[in-house]
């Protein structure tokens, strides 16, 4: 029977069934650097966590005055994706995914990652089979990402439950305000190895209830189990 205080469950990619944000915060280093951008690690994390190109590169401008060249999203695509053939799986994500298979409660993930790059991501972890055709980006919702809720509503939609009636499992601030804004419960995984000191409470100041530091705490929470 699924959990009695939820629907269903809605997952962010990065960062929570996903350990790509080291990967991606030293790739966007790189590519800042190339273009004479020199930003601390913990200014790229804030930049980028949670974001769409087009929200880095307005940020940049709003806050540097940089502005990004014609070719540059089409370089940040070509970049990336190259990034993703072997994608390292958050410990116990792929157990979390089949615990609620299990327990027969829907999940979804929702993603500000492109459509390809998403597709990219989840094969490259091996999670593809896993997540089914329950994989959503923003091109589905008129290519606005978080932290619209517009995915998160959509998400639900597809898994014929009512937002609010879920759970979404973020662990940045751009999707943790999706979330929120779309009116269900919001939980914090903080086991991706990016996060510093500060990530709870910029979590909690938007509206995160609960924290968990590893999908082993996730699934106690949830009250669900690996099967054997």
């Amino acid at each position: 029977m699924p959990h009695p205080d939820f629907a269903a469950v809605l997952f962010d990619l990065d960062g929570v069934l996903i350990d790509t944000e080291t990967l991606i915060g030293a790739l966007w280093a790189e590519i800042f650097a190339e273009r004479d951008l020199h930003l601390s690690a913990a200014e790229i994390t804030r930049l980028t966590s949670g974001q769409r190109f087009e929200g880095v590169l307005r940020q940049l401008d709003e806050e540097r005055g940089w502005k990004a060249p014609e070719d540059f999203l089409p370089m940040l695509g070509e970049r990336f994706n190259g990034a993703f053939a072997h994608v390292p799986v958050i410990e116990g994500a792929a157990g979390t995914l089949r615990a609620l298979r299990a327990a027969g409660i829907p999940c979804a993930v929702a993603s500000n990652s492109e459509k390809h790059r998403l597709t990219l991501k989840l094969d490259g972890a091996g999670l593809t089979d896993l997540v089914g055709v329950h994989a959503y980006d923003p091109s589905l919702v008129g290519g606005v990402g978080k932290p619209d809720p517009a995915l998160y509503v959509y998400a639900a939609a597809r898994l014929g439950v009512d937002v609010r009636e879920c759970v979404v499992i973020e662990d940045s601030v751009p999707g943790a305000r999706a979330g929120v804004a779309s009116g269900a419960t919001v939980w914090g995984l903080l086991a991706g190895g990016h996060h510093t000191h500060d990530s709870r409470s910029e979590l909690e100041a938007v509206g995160v209830t609960r924290f968990m530091q590893s999908h082993a705490q996730l699934r106690d929470a949830l009250g669900v189990s690996i099967p054997v």
